[in-house]
């Protein structure tokens, strides 16, 4: 296969869908259409109806938006080699975009994954009551500090940092109490702002311990293979290795931070210095340059900018 070794495919994660989310691409490139075909056979519904129409309140429950960012994950990186593209050196996925990763590198089925990851939404759901749990986005504060606050707010509850995505941007969760508590208390450390997100889910912190344990007796049912383009593990920034070590990170990313300044920063000293974001959105990419403003940071999400990324990528 054709590789490009300077260049990283990095896929998102929850958070970036939206209603008419790859609607353009879809009716320009019919590979992306009969992806969604495929993964609507898997869950026994219309996911390209669902993100197309919505509803939104169905979109956004994580039983659903997981299933549905992986399509248009793989719907996008199909559409980009059925245009001729290269292959990365590396590839990454931002959460629930790590499964995309897999999926495009060749170590997961589609199929078997649109299932994974629809059961990881319901066991993640489940994990903690809705209403029970709340996350937020902590902008202005380094690493250390964020802790400092969560550890001063917990008391006998749970707030911990779970997404690392740029310096300075940090993501907490936990309990919904906690969580506020850690909102005000990073505000008067300085915090530029401290604001809830949209998500009950707790996702990647300490409470999601039982939905480790289902997701990983889950997984022992899915067959995985090595990864023809090795895949940057969120958990601990290793690289893919056997179906057994995979699973393994797959399971301790559930209730472990994503540590995606870290992974960029792997990509970079890798000799990447060039990545596309495929799927709806442009989160990565924003992220990214906050990370190391010498990276390259190209999107996919519509046929202009596929057809940008095709032209601007030529094997090295």
């Amino acid at each position: 296969m054709n590789q490009r070794n300077d260049l990283a495919f990095l896929f998102p994660g929850q958070g970036s869908q939206s209603i008419g989310m790859l609607a353009e691409l879809g009716e320009r490139h019919a590979v992306v259409q009969k992806t969604f075909i495929e993964a609507s056979a898997a869950m026994g519904e219309d996911l390209w109806a669902l993100a197309n129409e919505g509803p939104e309140a169905l979109l956004n429950r994580t039983d659903h938006t997981q299933p549905v960012m992986l399509t248009a994950g793989v719907a996008v990186w199909r559409a980009w080699l059925e245009g001729g593209g290269v292959w990365p050196a590396r590839m990454a996925g931002h959460s629930l975009g790590e499964y995309t990763a897999l999926v495009c590198a060749g170590a997961l089925d589609f199929a078997d994954a649109v299932a994974l990851v629809r059961d990881r939404g319901r066991y993640m759901q489940a994990a903690v009551p809705e209403g029970e749990g709340a996350i937020a986005a902590v902008l202005g504060l380094d690493d250390e500090a964020i802790a400092e606050v969560c550890a001063n707010s917990a008391g006998a509850e749970v707030v911990e940092p779970v997404n690392y995505n740029a310096p300075g941007q940090v993501v907490i969760a936990g309990h919904a109490p906690a969580v506020e508590r850690a909102i005000e208390a990073a505000k008067q450390a300085g915090a530029k702002r401290a604001m809830l997100l949209p998500m009950s889910v707790p996702a990647h912190c300490s409470l999601m311990a039982p939905a480790a344990d289902q997701l990983e007796q889950r997984l022992a049912g899915v067959t995985l293979t090595e990864p023809n383009v090795p895949v940057v593990h969120n958990v601990d920034v290793s690289v893919s290795g056997s179906p057994e070590a995979i699973k393994a990170r797959l399971v301790d990313q559930v209730r472990s931070p994503v540590r995606w300044t870290e992974c960029v920063r792997a990509l970079c000293d890798a000799g990447i210095t060039q990545t596309i974001e495929c799927g709806p959105g442009r989160v990565l990419a924003g992220l990214n340059r906050r990370i190391d403003r010498q990276l390259g940071a190209q999107t996919i999400d519509n046929p202009d900018r596929l057809a940008q990324a095709l032209n601007s990528m030529e094997v090295a």
